[in-house]
């Protein structure tokens, strides 16, 4: 709690919106956080994604109307539960919670229990520059968080590592498209999480080398 209050402390200052934010390593090249904007995701998965970052350069999370919160892929992803909030069930107050915990949480991870207008979305952006922070929506259908600085969404999942009847999941592969405004969307495949348990973007294939020589 003595960190929460430091941050609390700090707030008075207004610390810079736009400045960048940790990116999880796994996301590199795909999207940057910055503080102050809002991301769009499809995939719990991506959401931890995203907190796991912030959460490793000891910055506090919330994540609110998550009941389904993964404690243990949480931990995996490199999220530190001991500096993070929860609030998975806030009813209809939901809106005012997640703008409650901007004001002590490096990222808010919240996902809709229902539809979000463009004035509130900006009455919340406003808070989040003010506050220096960045929030995520897990949104069942992608885009109907208004003003969004990036949105992610998770296609073509693959799993490793099962037979026919037997075997067990090893390592998944999704490739993720990071789309911002009008910009041409960036797409990369990732390990979520690879064969050794870790989360990064996927090697690309090795090119055979040919030998060749005089007859």
């Amino acid at each position: 709690m003595e960190q929460l209050r430091t941050r609390m402390a700090r707030m008075q200052d207004g610390p810079p919106s736009s400045m960048p934010l940790a990116t999880h390593p796994a996301l590199a090249g795909l999207v940057q956080l910055r503080a102050g904007a809002s991301y769009s995701v499809d995939s719990a998965t991506l959401a931890m994604a995203l907190l796991a970052g912030p959460s490793q350069a000891g910055g506090w999370c919330a994540a609110v109307g998550v009941s389904d919160f993964g404690a243990e892929a949480a931990v995996a992803l490199g999220i530190d539960l001991d500096r993070t909030v929860l609030v998975p069930d806030p009813g209809e107050q939901w809106l005012e919670v997640a703008a409650a915990l901007v004001d002590v949480a490096t990222i808010v991870l919240v996902r809709p229990q229902g539809r979000v207008t463009p004035s509130a979305a900006d009455k919340l952006a406003a808070r989040l520059r003010k506050r220096g922070a960045a929030l995520v929506a897990l949104e069942s259908t992608p885009g109907e968080w208004p003003r969004c600085e990036v949105r992610l969404t998770a296609t073509e999942p693959a799993w490793t590592g099962l037979g026919r009847g037997h075997g067990h999941l090893r390592s998944r592969r999704l490739v993720v498209e990071a789309r911002r405004g009008t910009a041409p969307p960036r797409r990369g495949a990732l390990w979520l999480p690879a064969e050794d348990q870790t989360y990064r973007p996927v090697e690309p294939a090795a090119v055979p080398v040919v030998e060749s020589g005089v007859a």
